[in-house]
């Protein structure tokens, strides 16, 4: 073989070249995961996008995990299908505890029950603020626009016989930037609305359980279809 020709294996044609840097490692960021509050206002944010007649009868469901038919609902079942996607199951939720408390809610004095019903303890907004603020977090009620974060649930009195609730969303309103958005139901099915103050506010509430049903579940047979 002709001299020079031949390299040693790692040779190099110049000696002197500094060695070869290293080419950069691509590193993808690490995703910050959702928090409940933000998790539950966008599941908030997708109930708006389901076709729902506003429709409160009574009806006899499945306990636990019982839903009426996914094409009706009022403003609690908003709050109620957004909670049970994330694996929270507020019908077996308010029924354990309106079973132990029951003196402690407005069923007998509004209602005249004499014993809890789980067909529809959990779809009626006076029990659902007696709930929160027994488990969940009761927050001051204010006229400023920025106390109300997402995933926050707000009730109003719409009328002296129609009390109301919602979720805030992260959504904001272009009247007023500091003002959230809301997902509720109040008569034209499930909808994004700017009207945080547009009644009479009557309860500020956060509740943030750890969910007992993975998300995986939410797919399976012991979730309805809330769709």
């Amino acid at each position: 073989m002709p001299e020079g020709w031949f390299h040693q294996p790692g040779d190099r044609e110049d000696p002197y070249a500094p060695d070869d840097e290293p080419l950069p490692v691509s590193v993808e960021p690490e995703e910050i995961p959702l928090t409940f509050a933000e998790e539950l206002a966008q599941a908030a944010l997708s109930r708006t996008m389901h076709r729902v007649r506003y429709d409160g009868s009574y009806l006899k469901i499945a306990y636990p995990m019982g839903d009426v038919p996914s094409d009706i609902g009022v403003c609690t079942d908003v709050v109620i299908r957004s909670y049970r996607t994330l694996g929270i199951d507020l019908q077996e939720e308010v029924h354990k505890d309106i079973k132990r408390h029951f003196k402690k809610y407005p069923s007998r004095r509004r209602w005249g029950l004499r014993r809890p019903d789980t067909n529809i303890d959990h779809r009626r907004v006076y029990n659902l603020q007696t709930f929160f603020d027994r488990k969940g977090e009761s927050i001051e009620i204010s006229d400023d626009p920025t106390n109300y974060k997402p995933g926050d649930l707000v009730t109003w009195q719409i009328s002296p016989k129609m009390p109301h609730i919602g979720v805030v969303l992260e959504m904001v309103s272009e009247e007023d930037p500091r003002r959230h958005l809301i997902a509720h139901n109040i008569g034209n099915g499930p909808v994004i609305d700017d009207m945080l103050f547009d009644f009479k506010i009557t309860g500020h509430y956060r509740y943030h359980p750890e969910a007992k049903v993975s998300k995986a579940a939410n797919k399976g047979n012991k979730v309805p279809d809330n769709s």
